[in-house]
């Protein structure tokens, strides 16, 4: 009769899977045993698993630590072994299969592999990071007061960059870690393509808020736009690096989704309109200049600005 016995985390994530064929299988620390576990709370000689003929049987070998089935708190010494079953000892826990056990459905690829694919080509994925980076150094410079020098560009840019890539490379070391494949560049792939998507959104936003009257639905509607593509990147995040069901994903993706903009509208709702019995004066009535090259001088200015009025002059004498 055969048996598989899974070796499984607290958080049942499969750690290792082994199918045997004997009639009994040990299990503990010493080395002669059948699964060995360095488990330092597993005695040497835990416990067996033996087939009857007609069951297989748990036993536990008078352990310190003792043996306890699924989520019960009594210790067990003998236990008719049910398929599913999950035996706790020590800091360690395995599950019991017998080759009948029913599985979980085969879960079909998304529609969204072609796009996965596509992203994570090294040219795309070049492109977007390249074109993430222009986007956030242009930002900051359009944002300045005060002229901005390429090295204070490149810096800026490089480091929003590198935090934004902190997503995707933390959702890839959570997949490592709960035996899952990374796929570090797949997910930096995709979480540049939305965010490049969502630099656009804004951008599309503007334009219509400043076109349309607020009593417009579509103006709402628009606004829409970042939560859904905040969504898509959770979701195709964890499609990636997690194996799951669609409806869990779609849940968990809410969920986040939920609490970034969820919280975000109380912390605004939450600040106190800034208020300054003194407040500053800011002559400022005109944009920065937009220009990479220094300043001129005041009396290039003046020499520039007496031509130019020059210019103007002799084209109006022509039109006379």
């Amino acid at each position: 009769m055969e048996i598989i016995i899974e070796e499984i985390n607290r958080g049942k994530k499969l750690l290792h899977r082994h199918k045997f064929l004997t009639q009994k299988i040990t299990i503990g620390r010493s080395y002669h045993n059948d699964i060995i576990l360095a488990d330092p709370h597993v005695c040497p000689e835990h416990l067996s698993i033996e087939y009857t003929g007609e069951h297989w049987v748990v036993k536990d070998h008078n352990s310190i630590n003792g043996c306890y089935i699924n989520s019960g708190k009594q210790k067990v010494v003998r236990h008719i072994v049910k398929s599913g079953d999950i035996i706790r000892f020590g800091k360690s826990q395995i599950r019991l299969i017998l080759p009948d056990h029913p599985i979980s459905e085969t879960l079909a690829f998304s529609s969204f592999e072609g796009f996965i694919d596509l992203m994570r080509n090294p040219l795309i994925l070049s492109f977007n990071i390249l074109f993430f980076a222009f986007i956030a150094g242009m930002m900051f410079y359009l944002n300045q007061p005060s002229e901005v020098n390429p090295t204070q560009f490149i810096v800026k840019a490089v480091g929003v960059t590198l935090m934004f890539a902190t997503w995707p490379l933390l959702i890839a070391m959570i997949s490592h870690l709960n035996k899952h494949e990374a796929r570090i560049f797949t997910q930096l792939a995709i979480s540049f393509a939305l965010f490049n998507l969502m630099w656009l959104s804004d951008v599309f936003e503007s334009i219509v808020e400043f076109n349309l009257s607020s009593n417009w639905p579509i103006a709402s509607i628009i606004t829409l736009l970042p939560i859904a593509l905040t969504f898509a990147l959770i979701w195709l995040n964890f499609y990636i690096g997690f194996q799951m069901s669609e409806r869990r994903r779609t849940i968990i993706a809410l969920s986040i989704t939920a609490v970034l903009f969820g919280g975000g509208y109380i912390l605004q709702l939450s600040k106190q309109p800034e208020f300054s019995s003194r407040p500053d004066y800011d002559a400022t009535i005109m944009t920065p200049t937009f220009k990479f090259a220094a300043s001129s001088s005041v009396d290039k200015f003046i020499s520039d600005s007496s031509k130019l009025f020059a210019k103007v002059e002799k084209s109006a004498q022509k039109q006379k």
